[in-house]
């Protein structure tokens, strides 16, 4: 059986013969990396079986680059960070990341050679890759989303989570969810009616979710009730989620107003995929990776104009409709490029329609965004308004914007709008 294959990663040349000696002589295969540059060619040439990565390096920080790597679906080994300056922040904010754990310089040969033992025995079946909540996106209302899940992370009283089917529940649950603690999400309610303190002792400080209280029996409202009065005696955390309105619920007498009162203390609304449209092409790019990373489908890549046509999109069911598109996209494109061809067939197969934009000055175009994007998505939106202003007429949209016409179709093409085709 070959070595696992472990990639250091530090600025510090000493540091990086050291560990790599120390775990050369353990039996592993080691590789090593001055900075994050020479980690991402190295994780590109082949997926090492677990990263040992320094937080403090000049050119990028190792927090960023485990960021990017998450974002970018390429999280699927165990990372241990490392650091001479380490602080607790830092530690809670890798794991949240999604790093394996956190070790402190100098680093004892015991503690190394335990952790990275006990890291590639949890990482050699990784669960399939999947979304986190940095996947969700930077547009302001994530940003601010994520500022309240940290305000109120390290507090034990419960989390009550509202918004549209699909929005990602679960994803903004495991941002309260320290790794390497207890996390408890049973699939079904029943337990509540029957037994609510039984995930007690063995969720003690940690998590527990329930999605879909609005389906819970009297019964279980009541077990629910209940449980929520013995969850400081074992420091567990209750995160509950809904998406259906519970005030007139509790008007209609199908929801016990006591046991909202109880849950609704701290209460953090999830936004719908349409309220971060310019989120929709990093989401798509990072599905699209993670299923080629895991050698579900050929090698794939999305084109500028098929992109923009996945952020135009209705997207009622959200993130699940969002993946199941992608996944459709990825499997029976007939080009190693998805075109905006294949989003208009896949669109119309799954029946979403376009959206409604609401104009904005600038469209609310990031200014953080390379010169070439900002650009796309400014012509975009600016076709985008001049063909509804016009109502299709692509005559006169033409005429507005100082085209010709078989200039006009390519752009439109390009940028993956499919006008309506009206002539006068």
């Amino acid at each position: 059986m070959p070595a696992n294959n472990i990639l250091v990663v530090d600025d510090e040349i000493g540091i990086r013969e050291l560990l790599s000696e120390i775990l050369k002589d353990e039996g592993y295969s080691v590789r090593v990396a001055e900075n994050a540059q020479a980690a991402r060619a190295a994780r590109k040439e082949a997926r090492p079986d677990l990263v040992l990565l320094d937080i403090w390096m000049p050119d990028m920080d190792g927090i960023s680059l485990l960021k990017e790597w998450a974002q970018t679906g390429q999280l699927t080994m165990p990372v241990v960070m490392m650091s001479g300056h380490g602080t607790i922040e830092s530690a809670i904010e890798a794991t949240r990341i999604g790093a394996f754990d956190f070790l402190e310089k100098p680093i004892s040969l015991p503690k190394l050679v335990a952790t990275v033992g006990k890291a590639l025995a949890g990482g050699r079946v990784l669960p399939k890759p999947g979304l986190s909540f940095a996947h969700l996106g930077r547009a302001k209302i994530i940003s601010e989303l994520r500022q309240r899940l940290d305000q109120v992370s390290r507090l034990r009283v419960p989390l009550l989570l509202t918004g549209e089917p699909g929005c990602g529940f679960e994803l903004i649950a495991r941002m309260v969810h320290l790794r390497n603690t207890p996390w408890f999400a049973p699939p079904d309610h029943s337990w509540l009616g029957v037994n609510p303190f039984a995930p007690l002792a063995e969720t003690r400080d940690g998590v527990l979710f329930i999605e879909d209280i609005e389906r819970l029996s009297r019964n279980e409202q009541r077990g629910l009730s209940q449980l929520i009065t013995k969850l400081d005696k074992f420091n567990v955390r209750l995160v509950a989620a809904t998406s259906h309105a519970l005030i007139p619920m509790i008007e209609s007498g199908e929801f016990d107003s006591n046991l909202h009162a109880q849950l609704s203390g701290i209460t953090l609304r999830i936004p719908s995929l349409r309220e971060h449209a310019e989120d929709i092409p990093d989401l798509a790019n990072t599905m699209l990776l993670q299923m080629v990373e895991a050698n579900e489908c050929a090698l794939r890549s999305f084109s500028v104009g098929a992109l923009n046509a996945l952020r135009n999109l209705e997207w009622p069911g959200n993130l699940p409709v969002l993946q199941n598109a992608v996944k459709t996209l990825a499997l029976t494109s007939l080009s190693t490029e998805i075109s905006t061809d294949d989003v208009a067939r896949v669109a119309a197969e799954l029946g979403l329609g376009v959206a409604v934009v609401a104009d904005a000055p600038m469209g609310g175009i990031p200014y953080d965004l390379p010169l070439r994007e900002a650009r796309e998505r400014f012509e975009y939106q600016y076709f985008l308004h001049h063909i509804r202003h016009e109502d299709g007429n692509m005559s006169r949209v033409a005429e507005k914007v100082g085209l010709e016409r078989t200039h006009l179709y390519r752009k439109l093409k390009q940028l993956g709008i499919r006008p309506s085709g009206k002539t006068e």
